[in-house]
């Protein structure tokens, strides 16, 4: 059987580079793991010493504001030195190789790398690199790579299904719209069916879905209000203007008419569904601004819960 390059010899988290691959029972120990840490946020002192003295790298080769601000609140209340890289303005626009500026930073005792990339694969580059050029003890976390995967996010959204529907094995899920383009989809997608439930759907245009997405193990539906009768769980998706090419939509508007979310087609799910989004939100594009604002939105505390499941990767990764 191939190695799993995200686990040591011992089955311990080595890596985060993806929810594929991933054993049913390390994601759970994730998602039991942040469990006291989204307590920490409760505090007057919200500080643990389980990172002190390591050094946390945030390597952001693509804008995201909310997720490297997530990461670095995590990995400060652990009580690590974070050092954020300016990436635009760094060596790898001077010419220097990503492997060249990961080697510079190993020089400088960097124990973990987040990285974020508009390549796919370029976290796993990192990781076998650190691999040959035996570096076991530095680790790597993706934080969203190209149209490939973004595992913390898919499992901040597990710990807040889990935080609000308890069971997997009973839920009906839908995720909605741009899943063609989406990193988050696809780790939203290897997240639900590893942890059982038994009926994924992914609604949205013909144009927005992959053409081999049944291969996943979900449902396809490209009328949303079928899709969405009798569901648990409503996953929206954020339109990903900046990777798209063509003109796979007629329009912002007609999206709207026919795969944003309103009030009359939540209707349609069950009557305690939640909704989650990963932000930001195109209001009036994916989602109607009564229902981001309405009581079955679950919207802030997933961002909330985003930095306890963020602690609680960087810290099994430190243990490991």
């Amino acid at each position: 059987m191939a190695k799993n390059p995200q686990l040591n010899a011992n089955g311990e988290l080595k890596h985060l580079l993806s929810i594929e691959g991933l054993p049913r029972d390390i994601i759970s120990a994730i998602l039991d793991t942040a469990e006291p840490f989204t307590e920490v946020a409760e505090r007057e002192v919200k500080k643990l010493p389980l990172l002190r003295g390591k050094s946390v790298f945030n390597l952001f080769f693509e804008n995201s504001t909310r997720t490297r601000t997530t990461f670095e609140i995590a990995a400060k209340r652990l009580s690590a030195d974070v050092i954020n890289l300016n990436v635009s303005t760094s060596s790898t626009n001077k010419g220097e190789t990503l492997l060249d500026t990961v080697d510079n930073l190993v020089a400088m005792q960097a124990d973990m790398f987040v990285v974020r990339h508009a390549s796919s694969g370029a976290p796993y580059l990192i990781a076998q690199h650190l691999e040959s050029t035996n570096r076991p003890n530095v680790h790597v976390v993706n934080a969203g790579d190209g149209r490939h995967a973004h595992p913390t996010q898919g499992l901040l959204d597990m710990y807040t299904i889990r935080h609000f529907k308890r069971d997997f094995t009973q839920l009906t899920v839908a995720i909605i719209g741009d899943i063609l383009h989406s990193r988050v989809a696809r780790s939203q997608i290897h997240a639900l069916t590893t942890l059982g439930v038994p009926e994924v759907r992914a609604i949205g245009p013909k144009t927005l879905l992959p053409t081999d997405v049944e291969r996943l193990g979900v449902r396809v539906f490209h009328d949303m209000r079928e899709g969405l009768k009798g569901v648990d769980v409503v996953m929206m998706l954020r339109l990903q203007n900046e990777r798209m090419t063509g003109s796979l939509l007629p329009s912002p508007q007609e999206y709207f008419k026919f795969f944003g979310l309103t009030e009359e087609k939540l209707a349609l799910a069950k009557p305690d569904a939640i909704v989650l989004h990963p932000g930001p939100m195109n209001r009036g594009v994916e989602i109607d601004s009564a229902v981001a604002d309405g009581v079955q939105a679950v919207i802030l505390p997933q961002v909330t819960f985003g930095i306890a499941v963020r602690m609680a990767v960087m810290s099994m990764l430190a243990r490991g």
